[in-house]
């Protein structure tokens, strides 16, 4: 079973690379962050939060595993922005935390699926905005950097809460070193993204 990570782990802010094969195990990875986001019961899940630095993320907007329809999404790209909308976002990273974040209602985005098959689609309502957070992971953004500033000290005990933890964490030795990671992510870029 995939870890979904939490902030402030460094991944989280780790660029993500393009892929340029898809293998046996990117298929068996991708079918392990789905039952990871069904595990935490979300709607999305981009591969920087399971501790992989490469350009894909999944999504399913009803969250549940025997419904809706699950969606991958390999090396997007988004244009066409339009509108604004402000909604209620948290992110399985950081959960138990959450504010409103302000985005544009429609977004055109250019992907691949599994498969190889170019994916082309105009998306609003809940499947825009969750495939724009997710987007915003694998560029290393975090839905709390696009809060405004009184939401942002609406939540700061919590986020500080994350951030002692995690310190506590990798003290106790069950979260690697920040060279561990860095070369854990370089492994992977060598084997998808080159």
């Amino acid at each position: 079973m995939l870890e979904i990570i939490t902030f402030p782990h460094p991944t989280l802010r780790h660029k993500s690379k393009p892929i340029t094969k898809v293998d046996a195990e990117l298929k068996q990875i991708v079918a392990d962050m789905f039952e990871a986001m069904y595990q935490a019961k979300g709607i999305g899940l981009a591969a920087n939060q399971v501790n992989l630095p490469l350009q894909l993320f999944v999504i399913n907007t009803t969250g549940k595993k025997d419904s809706g329809e699950e969606q991958v999404f390999i090396n997007p790209v988004l244009s066409a922005a339009k509108g604004a909308a402000d909604a209620d976002e948290g992110c399985l990273s950081l959960p138990g935390v959450g504010g409103i974040v302000s985005r544009p209602e429609t977004i055109h985005v250019s992907a691949y699926d599994l498969q190889g098959n170019p994916i082309e689609m105009t998306a609003k309502g809940l499947l825009g905005r969750a495939i724009q957070h997710e987007f915003d992971h694998l560029q290393g953004v975090m839905f709390i950097d696009r809060l405004s500033d009184s939401e942002k000290r609406l939540i700061q005990e919590e986020v500080e809460t994350f951030e002692l933890d995690f310190e506590a964490r990798r003290k106790a030795g069950s979260i690697p070193s920040n060279e561990q990671i860095a070369a854990h992510l370089k492994d992977f870029e060598t084997r998808y993204c080159s």
